[in-house]
């Protein structure tokens, strides 16, 4: 499974006993309403399967799972930290109104200044905000998504309208 097929639900926080029960940080809306019975956890950069035993969401935003083979403190300790996935068939339809910055991928920024920047390649969710990345001039180009830099979205024709704040492109292109 290569991330491209997958989508991150969360990441996994700290063990919970002796037994190998994981507590997850889940920042994926929704999570408690997809039935699955194996996911993928980030291990140096690959998808590893690890198939569940049990998943519980006693709050808003945790999870506490167990996991076949990680039956001992030792072993969930060396997933602390990484990143875990499902794959996108998994994944729910949105409707409409719930419409992300997420979903910005791959539609075409452009900015009131500098005209079109290219297809946005990444959006990344950071804790402080939305990054999209995009190929501007041969260079990697972020910028943050919000409703202050986001002028317009054209939905049909995958347009994203920004402008962007004075001399943030000047920093890459130097």
């Amino acid at each position: 499974m290569k991330i491209e097929e997958s989508f991150r639900v969360g990441s996994i926080t700290k063990t919970r006993g002796l037994k190998g029960e994981l507590q997850l940080y889940v920042d994926f809306d929704g999570l408690e309403n997809i039935k699955f019975n194996a996911l993928f956890i980030d291990v140096a950069g690959k998808l590893v399967p690890y198939f569940v035993t049990s998943i519980k969401y006693p709050q808003k935003n945790t999870g506490y799972l167990f996991l076949e083979e990680v039956d001992h403190i030792d072993k969930a300790a060396k997933l602390v930290k990484k990143d875990v996935y499902l794959p996108n068939k998994l994944k729910p339809k949105k409707k409409k109104e719930e419409f992300s910055f997420t979903d910005l991928k791959n539609f075409i920024a452009i900015d009131e200044q500098h005209g079109e920047l290219g297809e946005i390649i990444e959006v990344m969710e950071l804790p402080q905000q939305y990054i999209a990345a995009v190929r501007y001039n041969n260079r990697e180009v972020l910028f943050p998504l919000n409703i202050e830099i986001i002028k317009g979205i054209d939905m049909e024709g995958g347009e994203v309208y920004v402008d962007l704040p004075e001399g943030l492109l000047d920093i890459y292109l130097e």
